[in-house]
């Protein structure tokens, strides 16, 4: 292996550790305890190593933003594989189960302010994966609507979801009820949408 190669690698691994560093933090307590003094100190590294990765925190929420994106994405995609279940509930389940797990993640994700450009060209792979493998689960109750914006509502009722059951705003026996209906509404479009 070529010197550059190895430092190559050991800039990715570093640059690794300083994601997998604030991503624990975060989960631990919160992004507001995620700052670049306090991930120097847990990656033992001085700020300035810190900084030639990331511009600063935001850069490092992001960066914790894209790859959890592509962390959903796989879930989504193994999870549509599973028979038995219909895809569409497949998709729903197991969005607010990795809201539910990974809290720190999912807030970096779609809460926390990020330079991330959504619903654009220029959006990440990652982003667009994830927001694919949910596009998959909907068009086959899409009926004669516009699939993508249908995904949209189905991905807007799933945050909702999981933002307000993670503020602990809803009732915790109602969960079922809730997805039923949102699963239900969706393909009950695709049936009014028939002559």
């Amino acid at each position: 292996m070529s010197i550059q190669n190895r430092r190559e690698r050991e800039r990715a691994e570093r640059h690794q550790l300083i994601i997998d560093a604030a991503r624990e933090l975060a989960e631990e307590e919160g992004w507001d305890a995620v700052t670049t003094r306090r991930l120097a100190e847990k990656v033992e590294y001085s700020q300035p190593v810190l900084y030639s990765h990331f511009k600063g925190k935001d850069a490092i929420v992001r960066a914790v933003a894209v790859q959890g994106a592509g962390e959903l994405a796989r879930q989504l995609r193994k999870a549509r594989a599973i028979r038995g279940r219909s895809r569409l509930r497949a998709a729903a389940e197991t969005y607010l189960e990795f809201a539910r797990d990974r809290p720190a993640l999912y807030d970096a994700m779609f809460v926390q302010q990020v330079d991330i450009p959504f619903g654009t060209p220029e959006a990440p792979q990652e982003l667009a994966d994830a927001f694919g493998e949910l596009l998959a689960a909907v068009e086959p109750v899409a009926g004669d609507r516009d699939p993508e914006t249908l995904t949209e509502v189905f991905w807007s009722a799933l945050h909702g979801i999981a933002t307000l059951t993670h503020g602990k705003r809803l009732r915790p026996d109602h969960h079922e009820a809730r997805l039923d209906l949102v699963l239900g509404a969706l393909s009950l479009a695709q049936q009014e949408d028939r002559p």
